[in-house]
């Protein structure tokens, strides 16, 4: 058990890995670097030590630590305990959840390992707003993919946003990183996929007309709001499909878009 010790200065060096939450740049390039991310929520929290995330630390505000006592029991890094006025000069934010975790990452599985295994993955191009990406995730964690392949300037599905977003689904669905791009869309297809590129263009053909949960093994193929996926992604997938609009819609946002197309694929009906 860990004994939580309660920190009054915001400049505590223990308090390191919280500091400037809310900029997205020092994070992007200090995470990954440090081998860490910030699970926020206790839910979130719970759900990476279930996945087997190793904690660093933890800070709380006093009213969940009977909440989190279980989590603490067992913990085997410091928490630090801090008043609400403390936690949002150090993070930048006012953390209403009031719970935070700084976890160990573990290194990305390779590609060919994830689609060795697998039925129906998600491949992603260009991703780079965290609130779609989180959605993303936990669309694929509900509807039954079974892996989801992010090109290289992809977010990071680690980033506290796009963890919060997704409500610790990123823990449930393996992830890994195609490069080069789109080259490595080569060892998607050597896998046995049929690469499928979710556009709204009126060449594509309907995505339920081509029957995709029939298909042996299928990716789905979704890029970045409003642009789409780029012409070279295009013109590496085996069929273009399109969601009919109705009512004048030319497109959904690009986490619905994802929700309807997982359905598609993995559905037995």
């Amino acid at each position: 058990m860990s004994e939580p010790s309660t920190i009054t200065d915001p400049a505590d060096p223990r308090l390191a890995d919280y500091t400037g939450l809310t900029d997205v740049e020092l994070r992007r390039r200090r995470e990954p670097a440090e081998g860490l991310f910030i699970a926020e929520g206790e839910k979130v929290v719970r759900r990476a030590l279930a996945a087997g995330y190793r904690m660093r630390s933890m800070l709380l505000t006093s009213k969940w630590l009977d909440v989190m006592a279980d989590v603490i029991a067992e913990a085997d890094a410091p928490v630090h305990v801090v008043e609400p006025a403390l936690a949002e000069a150090v993070t930048g934010y006012h953390v209403h959840r009031g719970a935070l975790a700084s976890m160990e990452r573990q290194p990305l599985p390779d590609a060919a390992e994830l689609l060795a295994g697998a039925r129906r993955v998600a491949v992603l191009e260009g991703l780079v707003d965290h609130t779609n990406l989180g959605a993303i995730f936990r669309s694929a964690a509900a509807l039954g993919m079974d892996a989801v392949l992010l090109s290289p300037d992809c977010a990071d599905p680690l980033y506290r946003r796009a963890v919060k977003v997704s409500m610790g689904a990123v823990f449930a669905v393996p992830y890994a990183r195609l490069d080069p791009w789109p080259t490595a869309l080569d060892t998607v297809r050597a896998a046995g996929f049929s690469l499928l590129a979710l556009t709204p263009a009126d060449t594509a053909v309907d995505l339920a007309g081509l029957a995709p949960h029939r298909l042996p093994k299928a990716a789905l193929m979704l890029g970045a709001e409003g642009d789409g996926l780029t012409p070279r992604a295009l013109a590496a997938a085996d069929h273009a499909v399109r969601i009919p609009m109705a009512h004048g819609v030319d497109s959904l946002n690009v986490g619905a878009a994802a929700a309807v197309a997982f359905y598609a694929v993995t559905t037995t009906a």
